[in-house]
């Protein structure tokens, strides 16, 4: 990839329309000063002094995140907050971010805001250290009622925008965004509309998908294909091949240290390595931004090769942001292109 033909894609950015559908989180850090410790008189447990707070979009939000990072002109989160605090917490982090279009996103009494509550202890001179994560999640299966409604925001935005994300968070199947009910609809949508650009990212997995893009990491994709040990970069090449030319659709495997894979259906395989760490790194958001680097360099005209080369300079520089779930501008990635 040259710098010009980075530069045409990117260029494209600001009239694109991508839709995010999945589980929307509140990233909440509790940045802790240690030096302000105290005990308490009536438990004697240590007191952690929280002197700063931060909130941000998490889950399919981090997708958000980066997609605003890149410059996409509208962005749709369709998604479901409840009536709760975090929920207006998560509303305004989302109405802050440019580009970003609510009109599909649910607040509702029926659910909790999907929270996600980080504890740092920030000490001079060293990176944050993250203690014990506060989770709130739902346990009982999504209503039929919101399902219905999330259903009818994917059916009103497929034929609108450039690109679809599928980004499921839930470790509990039903309980979340991505139903079994959406998914019969995502794949009738994929086969009356063959041209449509739509990636999936489950931490579930991805068995219970239509044939779309998918995106997963090696371990996922071994668990996939109902492998016991971990497969190597050869085992990835072929795998990810077959499984394309199955399903008709592109197949994008992150390796971690070694880079990024992509196989398209009709047999080519690409594989673009890591760039080189830097210092200290934190991993955390680095998956999530390569989702939205891949879609929206796709969604912009870019090959499988390019894709997956600026979703791994992405990846590089999210991974050398320390204490929060980072993100990367085009600027950036070209910077860890080219310096």
């Amino acid at each position: 990839m040259t710098s010009d033909r980075f530069q045409e894609i990117t260029g494209r950015y600001a009239a694109l329309s991508l839709a995010i559908i999945g589980d929307f989180c509140l990233d909440r850090y509790l940045e802790i000063d240690p030096a302000l410790g105290e005990t308490s008189i009536e438990t004697g447990l240590p007191v952690y002094n929280v002197t700063q707070v931060r909130s941000q979009p998490g889950g399919a939000g981090t997708v958000l995140n980066n997609l605003v990072a890149l410059g996409i002109g509208k962005i749709y989160p369709v998604g479901v907050v409840g009536l709760d605090g975090e929920g207006f917490e998560l509303i305004q982090a989302l109405k802050a971010k440019p580009g970003v279009r609510l009109d599909h996103f649910i607040q509702t009494n029926d659910r909790r805001t999907f929270t996600y509550t980080k504890p740092l202890v920030m000490e001079p001179g060293a990176p944050p250290r993250e203690l014990n994560r506060l989770d709130i999640k739902n346990w009982s299966a999504t209503p039929h009622r919101i399902q219905s409604q999330l259903i009818q925001h994917l059916q009103s935005l497929a034929g609108q925008v450039d690109g679809l994300i599928f980004m499921e968070q839930v470790d509990v199947a039903e309980t979340g965004v991505i139903t079994e009910d959406l998914l019969k609809i995502l794949g009738d949508l994929a086969r009356q509309n063959p041209g449509l650009l739509a990636m999936a990212d489950s931490r579930r997995g991805l068995r219970h998908f239509p044939p779309v893009i998918f995106k997963m990491n090696r371990t996922e994709l071994g668990r996939f294909l109902g492998c016991e040990t971990e497969l190597n970069l050869e085992d990835v090449k072929a795998s990810a091949s077959r499984l394309a030319a199955k399903n008709r659709q592109r197949v994008l495997v992150t390796l971690a240290e070694r880079g990024i894979l992509g196989a398209d259906p009709d047999g080519a395989v690409c594989h673009v390595p890591c760039l080189p760490i830097r210092g200290e790194i934190d991993i955390v958001g680095a998956g999530d931004s390569v989702t939205a680097n891949l879609v929206s360099a796709l969604a912009g005209g870019a090959t499988t090769l390019e894709a997956i080369t600026m979703a791994n300079a992405a990846a590089s520089v999210v991974i050398h942001q320390l204490g929060t779930t980072g993100s990367a501008s085009p600027g950036q990635i070209r910077e860890a292109l080219w310096g």
